[in-house]
């Protein structure tokens, strides 16, 4: 995600950062359990030669940076940024000097991700960064941590903003789990497996969005089955426009369809929250798989007795493949059986009407 910087002048923000900025007697580490070393004399932690710290940037308000993602970027030896013009204005910002920066962003995975573990290894730190919020998070990073953990380079995360918790902490939903689904795909058969996908999780849902493809997958959502689950629509969150929308999938679709009408276009970055499933949703769905699994059985036993199979192997092999209980299936295939034969049907546990081949008679009483 990019940030649009958005700074309202706080007299309190340049004398902190100021402080964090300029040069100090290097203290006596003691090296911590993760790797980081801490500083006794300040209390924090300082940059480890050869290691490598994945740190959180703004997301728009750049008051949102932390004190120890400061102190991070000012040590490090090498910055690796997703876009190296967006890291040198932060870093601006920051009052903090000239740095080597290197680009790391998906289009350049396969020469960047060696160079930094080359870096790390010659005992120099990384500093990664993406244009905004966490890196790994829908952002670069997931290949080098990878790769870190492969060749036990040392990896250190420095927290901060992130638009997905941003988003939940004021969602209001009931709900301590929630499945974190990132930036949908943007067409085809991928794109509709995870609609329905996400649409179906009982679970509370995050996503990211951006402006011009809002519309369309709350449309989708809506028509997968999510039309009347709840949504939060957190947009530009932490800038200057930041908006709350809340309403249904499908209010929410229309209202932002209709926002782009009168607009000519939807503007900003969304964050978007699902409301987890109540019970009421999760007893209809359960009532709706079981007469899904009902359906399909009938007609696979229908299938299987034209071929004339008997009742008791068509009820077995037929609750083994689809999980339904066999006592169902065996109702299910008795009556079709009887049906098909009629009141003069006669015995029904064999093949064509003989004896069953799992031992089990005819008739009724055939179990």
């Amino acid at each position: 995600m990019r940030a649009v910087p958005f700074l309202p002048r706080s007299p309190l923000a340049r004398p902190l950062l100021s402080v964090l900025c300029t040069s100090a007697r290097p203290a006596p580490l003691r090296m911590c359990a993760s790797g980081a070393a801490r500083d006794p004399v300040r209390g924090g932690f300082r940059v480890v030669p050869g290691s490598v710290y994945f740190v959180s940037t703004p997301i728009g308000n750049l008051e949102d940076i932390t004190l120890r993602a400061v102190r991070t970027l000012r040590e490090a030896d090498v910055i690796a940024s997703e876009d190296t013009r967006v890291t040198a204005a932060l870093l601006r910002h920051l009052g903090i000097g000239q740095k080597r920066l290197l680009s790391h962003h998906d289009h350049n995975l396969p020469s960047s991700v060696p160079k930094l573990l080359e870096i790390a290894a010659g005992g120099e730190s990384v500093a990664v960064v993406s244009d905004a919020g966490t890196p790994g998070i829908s952002d670069p990073g997931r290949a080098l941590a990878a790769a870190c953990a492969e060749r036990g380079v040392p990896l250190v995360p420095i927290p901060g903003p992130c638009a997905a918790v941003a988003a939940l902490s004021v969602c209001g939903f009931g709900s301590t789990e929630f499945v974190f689904g990132g930036f949908v795909p943007r067409a085809g058969r991928a794109r509709r497996e995870t609609i329905a996908e996400l649409a179906a999780e009982r679970r509370a849902v995050v996503l990211y969005e951006a402006p011009h493809r809002l519309v369309s997958t709350l449309t989708a959502l809506a028509e997968a089955g999510a039309s009347e689950r709840s949504v939060v629509c957190a947009r530009e969150l932490t800038k200057l426009h930041e908006e709350l929308h809340r309403g249904s999938v499908r209010t929410a679709a229309e209202w932002y369809a209709s926002v782009a009408q009168t607009a000519g276009k939807v503007r900003g970055e969304f964050t978007l929250v699902l409301a987890p499933l109540d019970a009421h949703a999760l007893a209809e769905r359960r009532e709706e798989a079981q007469q899904a699994a009902a359906d399909a059985a009938a007609e696979l036993v229908a299938e299987r007795l034209a071929r004339g199979e008997s009742v008791s192997r068509v009820a077995r092999d037929v609750a083994a493949e689809l999980g339904v209980p066999k006592q169902r299936v065996y109702a299910e295939a008795l009556r079709q059986h009887r049906l098909l034969d009629g009141p003069e049907g006669g015995e029904v546990g064999g093949e064509g009407g003989g004896g069953g081949d799992d031992g089990a008679g005819g008739g009724a009483s055939a179990q």
